[in-house]
């Protein structure tokens, strides 16, 4: 054997091998589908929705206004006193007033009625 011959087998024996043993580039992309699928349907059903919503809370965020009514995160109803970029005052009964973040807010309250107790 020749010093060319030595060096052409030592050069074309890995191709040789790597393509015996190794997928094709297509199987691979195959195996791949099912985990591009899941990533899809996660997306769609999770993290989109979850976008959606934070805009729209941020939205509310930025057009709330001195009078409106409010329920807080942890379930207080008041109107809105004093607004600021990160405060907000609220009054949850008459002379009674509480600050707490502005994203804290949770929703608005406009539509609650308030619940009387019949007289027994």
């Amino acid at each position: 054997m020749t010093h060319w011959t030595a060096i052409g087998i030592a050069l074309i024996a890995p191709l040789t091998a790597s393509a015996e043993g190794a997928p094709a580039p297509a199987q691979s992309f195959v195996q791949f589908v099912p985990l591009i699928m899941m990533g899809a349907i996660f997306y769609f059903l999770v993290i989109r929705p979850q976008q959606k919503k934070q805009k729209l809370h941020s939205q509310f965020l930025s057009e709330l206004k001195k009078g409106d009514r409010v329920v807080t995160s942890s379930g207080i109803i008041g109107t809105i006193k004093i607004l600021s970029d990160k405060l907000v005052t609220l009054e949850i009964d008459e002379g009674v007033c509480m600050k707490l973040l502005r994203a804290q807010v949770a929703e608005g309250a406009n539509n609650l009625k308030e619940e009387t107790k019949p007289k027994a």
